[in-house]
Formats: C-alpha cells, sequence, structure tokens
C-alpha cells in the first residue's frame, strides 16, 4: 500500500464530508506530511482606509501574477489555529498561556496599550464571537467530556478572510491524525485574477434568508424586534423528528393488566448497581438474568415496546413510551407551556415575563432562533436583565452549558448542535455558607438546587408519587451576576468533577437552617408550590397523546431525577415572595446519595410504583 492509500484510508471520510475536490487530495497530503504553510506565496492581507485614512477594515486578495485557477491541483493551503479552547478553559488559556492574551487582542483591534489586563481579557472573550470557528470529535466511543465542541482562531491570515454571500473560497477544519494536528483547509471555488479578493460564507451551511441574517448578527448587526417572539406548540411530527422512534405497546396482549404479587416474590433484573446492593424488601428477588425477571430496571433507553408486550406481556419496565416529551429538555419547554391558562397566552408587555411562571423562558435554538433573538432584543430595549444559560437538549451534568448576556456568543452556538436558551435566574434564592467567605467580614450566599425523585406508576388514571426526601446541591463560591465561566459559582453539580468541595446537607437540616435565613417564609409553603408544579408537569405531559405526551402502558413504572431552584419575585405590591422553578427532569437519575442517606430508599420506591404502599414511608401521592 503506498503513501497516498494510507492517507486515504484514514481521512477519506474527513475529506468527502468536508467536500473536499479529489484533484486536491494528493497536494493536500503532501503539504500536511510536510507542514507546509505557503497561504502568503498566493495571497497578501490589505488594510481598508476611508478618505480620511482611518482603518475600516481588512482583505486578502491574490497576489499571483498568474492569478488562481480553480483546476489547479496546487491550490489547497493549510491555515494554522492560533487558539484552540473549550469555552469553560477560555479565560485560563488567557490567563496562563505566555503572550495569548496579547496576541488575541492585537488581532481583534483592541486597545492593547492603553487597556489593563482584566479590560483586555474582557475584551477578548466578549470579542472572540466574531472571530472563532468550531469542531467536535467524531469518535463514537469518546465520552461525553471528550465530545464537547471544541472552539478555535484562526491565524492572522485566516482571521482576515472576510464574509460574502458570494464566496470564492471555502474554509473547513480538518483533523490531520499522523500528527494529531488540526489545520483549517483553503481551496478556491471559482478561478481568480490577481487582486480579486478571497472570501468565504461564514454561514454555509444556513440557506434560510431569516436565518443567514441572524446567524451573521456578530458581523452585521440588524434589529429584529419586529418578530414576533411568541412562541406555539409545533406539530408532532416535531416529536418524532430527527429522533429515535419508539413503538407503543399492544394493549390487547395485555388485557387484563399484569398482576402482581399473588404470594410469590416479583424478580428483579437490574443493571444498576445501586438496586442490586439496596433493594432487600423481601416482596422482590433480584436476579441475573433478564428472561426470568418480572421488572427489568435498566440504566440505557428502552424503545420497542410493542416487541416487549408481545414477548413478555407479564414483565414491567422501568421506561415509559414518550417520555422523552419530559427528559428531553426543549420537549419539555413545549410541555410546560401547556400549562398556560386561557386569556394568559404571550409576553408581559413591560415585565417581558413569560407563562407559566415557574418555568425560565425558553427557546428552542434551532427552530426559534428568530423568536429567541427578537426576545433577547426587546429586553435588551427595556433595560431587562438578558443573561441566559444555553443547554444541549440531551445533556445533563453541566456539560457544555454556557452562561451569557452576549447575544453574539448565543447565536454562534448552533454550530456545535442542538441547544436551548433559558432565561437565566438573576436573583436567586441563596443559602449562607459560612465556609465560604466573599470577604474577611462577610459569609458567602451561595446558589443551591434541590433534586426530588418523582415516581410514575400511572399514565390512565394518572398516578405520581413524590419521595419526601430531597437532596441539596450547592455552588462552591458566593453568587454574584459575573464571572459567568465561573463553575463553581454558577453550578452546583459538584459530585463529578475531581477536587471540587462537595458539600452535603440532610433535607431536615437544610429547612430549619433556611427558616433561620429566611424568617419570612415558611417552608411548608414552599414545598407545597414546589408539588404543585410537578403535578402541573406530569398533567401537562399526559395531556396529550403520543408521541406528544408520554404514553398509556400498563407494563410501564419509571423513576425521574428532578430539578428545582428557587427564584425571588416580586408581586403587584412590589412584595417579594419565593418562585419554584423547573430546571429539568432527568431519565435513570444517580441515587447513590439517595441510598447512602437513606438505606431503605429503593424498598420505598418499589413499593410505591408495583404495590402501590405508601403507608409509613416517605413518599406522598399528588
Amino acid at each position: 500500500m503506498n503513501e497516498f492509500d494510507v492517507f486515504l484510508g484514514f481521512h477519506r471520510p474527513q475529506l468527502e464530508s468536508a467536500g473536499v475536490p479529489q484533484h486536491l487530495w494528493l497536494s493536500l497530503m503532501q503539504k500536511l506530511k510536510n507542514e507546509v504553510v505557503d497561504a502568503g506565496n498566493s495571497f497578501g492581507i490589505m488594510q481598508l482606509e476611508d478618505d480620511a485614512g482611518n482603518l475600516t477594515g481588512w482583505s486578502v486578495i491574490v497576489t499571483t501574477e498568474n492569478g488562481v485557477d480553480i483546476y489547479d491541483s496546487q491550490q489547497i493551503y493549510l491555515i494554522d489555529h492560533a487558539w484552540t479552547y473549550t469555552f469553560q478553559e477560555a479565560k485560563g488559556y488567557l490567563q496562563q498561556v505566555p503572550g495569548l492574551l496579547e496576541r488575541m487582542a492585537t488581532l481583534m483591534e483592541l486597545d492593547v496599550e492603553g487597556s489593563t489586563r482584566e479590560e483586555l481579557m474582557d475584551g477578548v472573550l466578549h470579542e472572540m464571537w466574531k472571530f472563532n470557528q468550531t469542531y467536535q470529535l467524531g469518535n463514537i466511543e469518546a465520552s461525553a467530556e471528550e465530545k464537547l465542541p471544541v472552539w478555535y482562531i484562526l491565524d492572522e491570515f485566516g482571521s482576515r478572510v472576510q464574509h460574502s454571500h458570494d464566496p470564492s473560497f471555502r474554509m473547513v477544519p480538518f483533523f490531520y491524525i499522523p500528527t494529531q494536528m488540526s489545520f483549517t483547509l483553503l481551496w478556491p471555488i471559482k478561478s481568480l485574477e490577481q487582486g480579486d479578493e478571497v472570501t468565504r460564507d461564514y454561514v454555509e451551511n444556513v440557506h434560510d434568508e431569516l436565518l443567514r441574517k441572524i446567524r451573521l448578527l456578530p458581523w452585521e448587526p440588524a434589529d429584529l424586534t419586529d418578530i414576533s417572539a411568541n412562541q406555539t406548540e409545533p406539530e408532532e411530527a416535531f416529536f418524532t423528528s430527527s429522533r429515535r422512534n419508539e413503538t407503543l405497546p399492544d394493549h390487547e396482549r395485555l388485557e387484563p393488566i399484569p398482576t402482581i404479587g399473588g404470594g410469590n416474590k416479583l424478580k428483579v433484573f437490574a443493571n444498576y448497581i445501586y438496586v442490586k446492593d439496596y433493594l432487600k424488601d423481601s416482596r422482590f428477588e433480584i436476579v441475573e438474568n433478564q428472561e426470568e425477571a418480572d421488572i427489568l430496571w435498566l440504566n440505557n433507553h428502552f424503545k420497542d415496546y410493542k416487541t416487549f408486550s408481545e414477548d413478555s406481556p407479564r414483565k414491567f419496565i422501568n421506561q415509559f413510551p414518550y417520555e422523552s416529551v419530559i427528559t428531553i429538555k426543549d420537549f419539555l419547554a413545549i410541555v410546560c407551556r401547556r400549562d398556560q391558562l386561557e386569556g394568559e397566552l404571550g409576553i408581559g408587555v413591560v415585565s417581558m415575563d413569560t407563562l407559566p411562571r415557574w418555568l425560565p423562558t425558553t427557546y428552542n435554538l434551532t427552530t426559534e432562533l428568530p423568536q429567541f433573538v427578537s426576545y433577547f432584543q426587546q429586553r435588551e430595549s427595556k433595560g431587562l436583565d438578558n443573561h441566559w444559560i444555553c443547554k444541549p437538549w440531551n445533556l445533563a451534568r453541566g456539560l457544555d452549558m454556557n452562561i451569557t448576556n452576549n447575544l453574539n456568543h448565543i447565536v454562534r452556538l448552533p454550530d456545535t448542535g442542538p441547544k436551548v436558551a433559558c432565561k437565566y435566574i438573576e436573583e436567586p434564592v441563596l443559602f449562607t455558607r459560612e465556609e465560604v467567605v466573599f470577604t474577611r467580614e462577610e459569609v458567602g450566599a451561595v446558589k443551591f438546587d434541590l433534586r426530588f425523585i418523582v415516581l410514575l406508576s400511572s399514565v390512565q388514571p394518572l398516578k405520581v408519587f413524590v419521595y419526601e426526601k430531597f437532596w441539596l446541591r450547592f455552588a462552591n463560591k458566593q453568587f454574584s451576576l459575573d464571572a459567568l465561566d465561573d463553575y463553581e459559582k454558577h453550578f452546583t453539580v459538584m459530585n463529578y468533577r475531581e477536587d471540587a468541595d462537595w458539600k452535603q446537607l440532610y433535607c431536615d437540616d437544610f429547612v430549619k437552617e433556611f427558616e433561620e435565613q429566611n424568617p419570612d417564609q415558611q417552608w411548608s409553603n414552599v414545598m407545597a408550590d414546589i408539588l404543585s408544579v410537578i403535578g402541573s408537569v406530569m398533567e401537562c405531559a399526559t395531556s396529550k397523546p403520543p408521541p406528544a405526551g408520554i404514553a398509556h402502558s400498563p407494563q410501564s413504572r419509571a423513576m425521574y431525577g428532578v430539578d428545582m431552584m428557587l427564584a425571588w419575585r416580586r408581586n403587584e405590591r412590589g412584595d417579594k415572595y419565593i418562585q419554584p422553578m423547573l430546571c429539568e427532569f432527568n431519565y435513570s437519575p444517580d441515587c447513590a446519595r439517595a441510598c447512602q442517606y437513606y438505606g431503605s430508599f429503593f424498598d420505598d420506591v418499589f413499593s410505591a410504583l408495583f404495590f402501590d404502599d405508601i403507608e409509613g414511608r416517605p413518599i406522598l401521592r399528588l
């Protein structure tokens, strides 16, 4: 096998998916092998000035006498990446890598001489969304952390190539496997003469005129407040598009509903270690294979309920068909908005508040980007807080979440995959931790959230239980609306982070301290509001048939981890009150702490789900 065949063996999928013309492949291999960065031999950078001599921009032009021939096999160029980072790493790199901050500030044309180092850093972090590009690792075996999007900024040459709706070149990232290095490839898509400009399309994969206008906002600002920011529920097809479809159970095979018990133990197969170790109730027996089990308690997503009902009509499983309407973030927002009351639809003219009040305003950045941009700009025009937390619709644990008040930042995020933008809670209820000290005189008040365990045992009729004991998760630094990249200030999930302080507190102790810190608030009232929110979500989620709602399945039982935060709000008289805010519903929640705190946790869960037995147990039926 010759050298070129080896190169193609490693890189053909990249070359084809990037659309690199085949006649350029051999030259590309040679340039990659020898790290030939020779764009300067064919192109030059020009500063553009107005009549008064003021710098107005940049242009890259063809400088070779013979111009650029689209069919010339040598016309492919490597462009270096000056800076590669994840969003969470960006500030740390600017602080720690010698010369990086100054190089980026100069590239972005910031005032290096007249600014402090902190001002330069803030400026780079704000302006970088006009310069950066992104890619993700495509290895299906990579961990969720390894698959996080990587941002990069091209070198001084690549960063000067301007946008055009009728571009003359294409630029795409390329990963060279032998050296494990990334470059950007530049090649012509039309022939040019000496002096012609080298341009590219900054949003080449976006074809809708309005979406192109929005995605180009970092470079071409526009007022979009005339677009309606109101949201409507999508058609049923939305709930199945681009998702793995599910089948529904054959109810005729399930009549009558499978009976439970009868004196025999229910055999449980579980691939979750804590069920195996902590389920001690004598009515259940752990078994090691699925065939002999009555109950399958699985960590992996299950989809084929039709076959399950036909082949195993008397078995149970710990999932419901189409429960993704609450466990996937964009679906959850749609479902929750069904709770709006007649006559209360739309957005508040002055406050810009949306309904229901317990759901942070949420937009899908793929399907509702125009509405979001309009809403953002309307808030901006009214001087309202505009901090947002942007989340992938299918990840948890704080992975790939961005907190920002920079619209340019947000409109670039769809490049990294489907995301939702949720209004960040700018005034959360805080909890004072004496060990978190902001200054020598002040004690730190930190963000926290609450994890509840919600059990669904039936859709028709709706039967929902809530485990009374809840779990607290605390941030490690005093809260303030700054340092938005500081995980330990703005996030609360610390148990997956190495070396992070992880404060644990029993819920009963928390309630006592909470009421001491907030003497005007009774926890019983807050708890009643939280339970009302959970009940509303479950009613909304089962109010429509699948795929827009959770399907009825007599074989199904399910447990969800529900995350809530508390926010300060003001009523019409200006009095402050606590509003529970729903964050998310989680499939297959981590129950390690539940089991460690309360040894009977899974006995209680299984008793409620399979026997409706909650007497004397810390479980409420909604």
